[in-house]
């Protein structure tokens, strides 16, 4: 089995773990120059990002801004910019926790999209779902809230000619924990390769408040079990999931449920077959 944990973290390209403050600054810094040299080589001046109200968001949202705020100091164009964007799907249960992490990040412009009318039309429109069970809807439905929200700021990037940030990171991609085209889709993925402790760390270091760093992931895709959380979905914890990727002994039965999900959901990291 340690010879599969090795093979899927160097796949995952996951970052060892962090020794001291100081590891942690030095990552958070070459992920900022990621982000910088992305916008720079786009010739770009504008990142967009969906702010959920978890860490994950936050974290990445964090990056972006210190990076936009780096850019303006060495260049003096006040051009750059990063964009918040709220994306409830009608009013959305934990929209405070949304609020405090948008009072943390302090970015250039805020804008919001409510995508329940879109995803309700298109609910409408796809006649397949009429007579499927209730739960299969469910799940086809909380997609279509994924994908509408990636569709809303790539609309946003492509009228104000920017980038779109993912909050992919290691401990999501193993298990596949995100819709493909959906929240899987962007043009940078600053988180890539970390674990989830560490994402919760660079939130921690930019001094958000502790409730936010901590707050108990979901994808919050599903009408009837609501803020379900991602450790239910998934079988088992962060915190077993972060000690695979980095190579610790975990129970067999753990590591059996993460290298399942990692070969099931493999079509998920990979760009479309071709012949």
């Amino acid at each position: 089995m340690q010879a599969v944990q090795r093979e899927i973290a160097q796949q995952l390209k996951v970052q060892p773990p962090l020794a001291d403050a100081a590891a942690l600054e030095a990552e958070i810094t070459r992920r900022v120059t990621f982000i910088k040299d992305c916008l720079k080589n786009a010739r770009l001046k504008t990142l967009v990002l969906g702010i959920s109200g978890g860490v994950d968001s936050l974290s990445a949202a964090l990056l972006a801004q210190r990076a936009i705020n780096e850019l303006r100091a060495e260049t003096g164009d006040e051009a750059y910019a990063f964009i918040a964007v709220r994306l409830p799907h009608g009013v959305q249960h934990d929209e405070h926790d949304a609020q405090a992490c948008l009072e943390v990040i302090k970015a250039n412009e805020v804008q919001t999209v409510d995508i329940a009318p879109a995803v309700k039309g298109l609910k409408q429109n796809v006649t397949v779902l009429e007579g499927e069970t209730e739960a299969t809807v469910d799940f086809v439905v909380g997609n279509i809230k994924a994908r509408m929200r990636m569709v809303a700021q790539y609309a946003i990037a492509g009228a104000r000619q920017g980038l779109v940030i993912g909050t992919d990171h290691a401990a999501e991609a193993v298990m596949g924990f995100f819709t493909k085209f959906g929240d899987g889709a962007c043009d940078l993925a600053p988180l890539s390769g970390l674990v989830k402790h560490q994402v919760r760390a660079i939130a921690r270091s930019f001094g958000a408040p502790e409730a936010l760093v901590e707050k108990v992931p979901t994808a919050d895709l599903e009408d009837l079990v609501p803020g379900k959380p991602d450790e239910a979905a998934h079988g088992v914890t962060y915190q077993e999931i972060d000690a695979f990727l980095h190579g610790e002994k975990v129970a067999d039965r753990t590591a059996e449920i993460i290298v399942s999900a990692y070969r099931k959901t493999q079509h998920k990291r990979e760009l479309p077959f071709a012949p």
